[in-house]
């Protein structure tokens, strides 16, 4: 019985080691997709998984591996990210553990869920509900995320919108607890809800932020710096409990988890930078663009999909057009949105070290410096 689970965490870990062997440079893409995916992270305050991980879907890696990787990375990143902000006194504790519990059962029912579909169907199977699942899910955020920003731009308005906060504390369900950080008081029902689809969203996509934020930010009524914090002290357990359950099951590729560690690390850093440079406002935009994007990419990936499982038929010319669209949408959106935030960066820097040259003690008259 031990011999063949081995065997088949082989086989698995062979898929990984035939794409990098018939196209070596896909390793270079993975460490740029990584840059990519921890500028935007730094950048917006999110995971950057909405981009990594149908980055990694278009090099041909399954969809339950991509996530497994990206869900495993997350654990890394989130652990550093939480111990900053629990410095700041911007995580609340009561609030994260609440939701990890019914997150935790989330993630499991999403690794069987991935699991099923990966070894039923298929590579193209896995991919396929990856694909629908992050499209639809996606797709809503986007749109709400865009609308919002752009009512924010109105005359009067500024910050995200309380009329869902407003409309849940209409029909707050007993037992409520009162969180002292966040200093809201939540239907615990409502929390065990929220956590659950946290979880799942997570295990199923790798993208649990994207739930997680909004949700405490717009149902909860949880101020924006608090509902960050608290999602990264979440994520991290998150990523750690998904990390070990595709693992077992043989999905986690280190290959691939690493290669996005050696991008990440620097881009975080990047990115962290860009967001003392562009109005809040500016980076709503930027980000519900973004998801919206990688929402089209994925959906002209899903052709492809169905193509392999017979379900429908394409022309050759046909499927190669989809395959061309799905990475031009989405490595075009990643490397200009990229390559827009290093600009902001460098031409910051470019114009603080002129302005440090020019007003240097030493290069000021000395009858300036008296004065």
């Amino acid at each position: 019985m031990h011999g063949e689970v081995v065997t088949e965490i082989i086989d698995k870990m062979g898929i990984v080691t035939q794409i990098f062997g018939n196209h070596p440079h896909y390793m270079l893409v993975m460490v740029l997709i990584g840059f990519i995916g921890g500028t935007l992270s730094g950048f917006i305050g999110s995971g950057g998984a909405f981009f990594m991980t149908p980055a990694m879907m278009n090099l041909g890696v399954p969809g339950v591996m991509a996530v497994a990787a990206n869900i495993t990375h997350k654990f890394g990143k989130a652990m550093m990210g939480q111990k900053k902000h629990g410095e700041m006194g911007h995580v609340d504790k009561k609030l994260g553990i609440i939701l990890l519990i019914t997150a935790l059962a989330g993630i499991r029912v999403a690794v069987v869920v991935n699991g099923w579909f990966f070894e039923h169907m298929g590579k193209a199977g896995s991919s396929l509900y990856v694909s629908v699942v992050f499209c639809v899910t996606l797709s809503i955020i986007g749109v709400f995320m865009l609308r919002d920003a752009l009512r924010s731009r109105r005359p009067g308005a500024s910050g995200p919108s309380d009329r869902f906060v407003k409309m849940a504390r209409k029909f707050q369900i007993k037992p409520l607890v009162y969180f002292k950080v966040a200093n809201v008081r939540i239907s615990l029902i409502v929390m065990i809800v929220i956590g659950f689809l946290i979880g799942y969203m997570a295990g199923t996509i790798g993208v649990g932020g994207f739930i997680g934020v909004p949700a405490m930010i717009y149902i909860f009524g949880v101020p924006t710096v608090v509902a960050a914090g608290t999602e990264l002290f979440l994520a991290m357990f998150m990523g750690a409990f998904g990390a070990f359950n595709y693992g077992v099951e043989g999905y986690v590729d280190l290959r691939l988890t690493l290669l996005l560690y050696a991008g990440s690390l620097v881009g975080i850093f990047v990115g962290a930078i860009g967001t003392k440079l562009v109005k809040e406002l500016y980076i709503r935009m930027v980000t519900a663009l973004l998801i919206l994007l990688c929402v089209v990419s994925r959906a002209l990936a899903v052709p492809q999909y169905l193509g392999e499982l017979k379900w429908v038929s394409f022309t050759q010319h046909v499927a190669s057009l989809c395959e061309l669209g799905s990475k031009l949408f989405l490595f075009g959106s990643g490397v200009t949105s990229t390559a827009i935030i290093l600009y902001l960066v460098f031409r910051v820097h470019l114009r603080e070290q002129r302005l440090f040259r020019l007003y240097r003690p030493e290069a000021m008259p000395v009858a300036s410096i008296r004065r």
